[in-house]
């Protein structure tokens, strides 16, 4: 008997459960438009957070609700943003593409180390060690800490242990700015051509012992910018992008070519004084 009281008590308790779950089923469903996965499957998967957002699906809910429009995913490419637009019936919308930047210009053929380190290969454990043990204190340190942060093969060592950007690949995720460092990476709007390739606060010509390539803080190029496009803060020229930055009048008579052009075909251009780096093998002390 006593069974049969047990079995029946664990039913009724089953089927109480079950109505209370049924119940809170109805009463706590959230609806999703089902149009939120048909989005995601346009959306590359990238994940990269370059539109704000921390993934694809978040993203994908904000342009059904409405919120943002597809052009803000610069990873996309044209056709599936025109294939979001169609989908949802709104427009475009336009959205500059975002890519990494490297404010320094001191690979190994023109930037000296003055010690050398001996440990983790990493750039974050040699910071650790008395800045890194580059001549330039604000210099890259080489070991690729950003390269290997890279989830899209965007950034490549070059020959002389510096950072390479491949803006096409670039999703401006930002991994490589919170992995070096020395900070010397920022997300840029891919129209800031006019570009400072060195962060040294150092002034004067004494900078060119350890980097041929540094800012001396001479201040010509911000007196040959047009009106305030270029000041001087803290021995750098700091050029204010709200004004209109599309010339290369600036870059022309910097003596080490700290301040460039970035050109998407040609590369990095430098200005008609700047003097020229023809060495291919390593800078060592003893030479300059």
């Amino acid at each position: 008997m006593s069974i049969v009281i047990a079995l029946a008590a664990l039913g009724g308790l089953t089927l109480l459960l079950a109505i209370m779950l049924i119940v809170a089923n109805k009463k706590l469903y959230v609806y999703e438009d089902p149009r939120i996965d048909v989005v995601e499957d346009l959306l590359p998967h990238a994940n990269c957070g370059a539109c704000g957002f921390p993934g694809c699906r978040p993203f994908a809910e904000a342009l059904v609700s409405g919120s943002v429009l597809p052009g803000k995913c610069t990873v996309s490419s044209e056709e599936g943003q025109v294939a979001i637009a169609n989908f949802l019936g709104v427009a475009l919308g336009a959205e500059e593409k975002q890519v990494a930047r490297l404010a320094c210009a001191g690979g190994t053929n023109v930037a000296l180390n003055r010690a050398q380190y001996h440990g983790i290969p990493t750039c974050q454990a040699a910071s650790l060690i008395s800045g890194g043990g580059k001549g330039c204190f604000w210099g890259c340190l080489g070991h690729g800490d950003c390269e290997v942060s890279c989830d899209f093969d965007a950034i490549t060592m070059d020959a002389y242990a510096l950072p390479h950007v491949d803006a096409d690949k670039c999703t401006a995720c930002g991994d490589c700015v919170e992995a070096c460092p020395k900070d010397l990476f920022s997300l840029q709007p891919i129209s800031h051509q006019l570009w400072v390739a060195c962060k040294s606060l150092e002034a004067g010509d004494e900078i060119l012992e350890d980097c041929q390539v540094g800012c001396t803080a001479c201040g010509k190029c911000a007196m040959d910018a047009p009106g305030d496009l270029i000041t001087m803060k803290n021995n750098l020229p700091e050029v204010n992008y709200a004004l209109n930055h599309q010339t290369q009048i600036p870059i022309q008579r910097c003596p080490t070519g700290a301040i460039v052009w970035l050109d998407k075909q040609l590369g990095v251009i430098k200005g008609k004084e700047s003097k020229k780096i023809i060495r291919k093998g390593k800078r060592e002390l003893g030479y300059s």
